[in-house]
C-alpha cells in the first residue's frame, strides 16, 4: 500500500493518490494550475497506476477544484455521497464567491453510502458517514492497513469548520466520537489540508473533540 499526498490549491488542500498493486484511487482533486495536476499525473505515470476509483470525502469547492479534469483524463466518473451534491450543482457560483474560476463538473456516477465498499488491488475499504463539516462528508477506513482517510472531518489538534452550509458542531462532535474515536488508537489519520495523525493522540489531546465518550 502506498499512500501519497499533494497539498494543491489556494487553501492547501491535501489531493491524495493512494495504491495497492498497481490499482490506485485518486481523492479529493482540488489542483489549481498546470504544474499541480503535471505532479499528480506524473507520479501516476512513473508508478505505472492504473487508477480505478475517483472519490471524494465531500463536496467544498477546495476539495473539487480539478475534478472535471482528472475525470475527462482517465474517462471516468467519480463518487461520493448524496448529501453533498447541491455544492457539486452550485460548484460555480461558490467558486466566484471565493474569486475563482471551476470547469463545473458532471453529476456523479455514483453515490456512496456505509453499505458500500470500495475496492482495488487488495485493498478494500470501509465507508464511514461523518456529517457535521458537510451533511454528506464521509471517511474511507482501510481496517487491514491502519489508516482513515479522514476529509476536513478531523486534523491534527483541530477538527472541520462548521460554519459552512449544514455544517454543525454538535453533529460533528456525534460524526467524530462514533465513527473515527471507535477505531483502533494506532489508527492513522490522513487530513483533508495539513499533516498526519492519530486516533489515539487526538483522543488525548484534541482541544475540540476529547475523549471517546
Amino acid at each position: 500500500m502506498r499512500i501519497q499526498k499533494f497539498v494543491t490549491g489556494p487553501f492547501q488542500e491535501n489531493t491524495y493518490v493512494i495504491d495497492a498493486n498497481n490499482e490506485g484511487v485518486l481523492i479529493d482533486p482540488g489542483c489549481a494550475s498546470n504544474t499541480e495536476r503535471r505532479r499528480i499525473l506524473d507520479y501516476i505515470t512513473s508508478c505505472r497506476l492504473q487508477i480505478k476509483h475517483i472519490l471524494l470525502t465531500h463536496g467544498h469547492i477546495d476539495h473539487i477544484l480539478d475534478l472535471k479534469f482528472f475525470c475527462d483524463h482517465f474517462e471516468m466518473g467519480y463518487q461520493m455521497h448524496t448529501e453533498d451534491l447541491p455544492m457539486i450543482v452550485e460548484a460555480e457560483r461558490i467558486a466566484k464567491k471565493y474569486e475563482m474560476t471551476i470547469d463545473p463538473p458532471d453529476l456523479p456516477a455514483g453515490f456512496l453510502t456505509e453499505r458500500n465498499t470500495i475496492t482495488f488491488g487488495s485493498a478494500q475499504w470501509e465507508i464511514r458517514h461523518t456529517p457535521g463539516h458537510s451533511p454528506g462528508s464521509i471517511c474511507f477506513y482501510d481496517a487491514a492497513n491502519g489508516f482513515v482517510v479522514a476529509g476536513d472531518v478531523l486534523f491534527a489538534q483541530s477538527v472541520g469548520r462548521t460554519d459552512l452550509w449544514k455544517g454543525s458542531m454538535s453533529v460533528l462532535e456525534h460524526s467524530i466520537r462514533t465513527q473515527l474515536y471507535t477505531l483502533p488508537p494506532e489508527t492513522v489519520v490522513y487530513c483533508g489540508h495539513g499533516r498526519e495523525t492519530t486516533i489515539g493522540t487526538e483522543i488525548k489531546s484534541n482541544p475540540f473533540v476529547r475523549g471517546r465518550s
